[in-house]
């Protein structure tokens, strides 16, 4: 099963509608993106707690990190630089860090709020490798930006 982007935005925004708690609507999201295609293994937010410092949030999927420093890793790269990610092959990033051994590719978002504030990113994993396109970035930013 491949998501369809405009129905999941929809429904996204119509279980969110009149909602301004930022961790529900992560959570919304997480469940909504997860069941919607079989390539997203780990679905979730990593939310930014202090400076240089993110902690996990809402996700769907087996365990995740608990933090990750700006410093580190594929989420740490999108926080720090404000660009989206897109790894085809995990194991050639060179700071990855391996929250899951199964993890082959990897697309990860900066989520930010209205006020151009970075609440956090927006990480989904797949234990398939190069799983992820530019229609998928596409697809994520818009429900991102239609959300907060």
């Amino acid at each position: 099963m491949r998501i369809d982007y405009p129905e999941v935005t929809k429904s996204i925004l119509a279980l969110t509608e009149g909602e301004d708690d930022v961790v529900s609507i992560m959570a919304t999201i997480a469940c909504e993106l997860h069941h919607a295609d079989d390539r997203f293994h780990w679905t979730g937010f990593y939310r930014v707690v202090a400076p240089q410092l993110m902690k996990i949030g809402p996700y769907q999927g087996g365990h995740g990190c608990l933090s990750i420093p700006f410093s580190r890793g594929v989420c740490g790269a999108a926080a720090r630089t404000g660009q989206v990610q897109l790894v085809a092959d995990v194991n050639a990033f060179s700071d990855h860090i391996a929250c899951s051994s199964t993890t082959q590719s990897e697309v990860v978002l900066p989520v930010w709020n209205w006020a151009g504030e970075l609440l956090g990113v927006l990480d989904i994993d797949s234990d398939l490798p190069d799983a992820f396109d530019q229609n998928d970035v596409d697809g994520l930013q818009s429900i991102l930006e239609k959300a907060f």
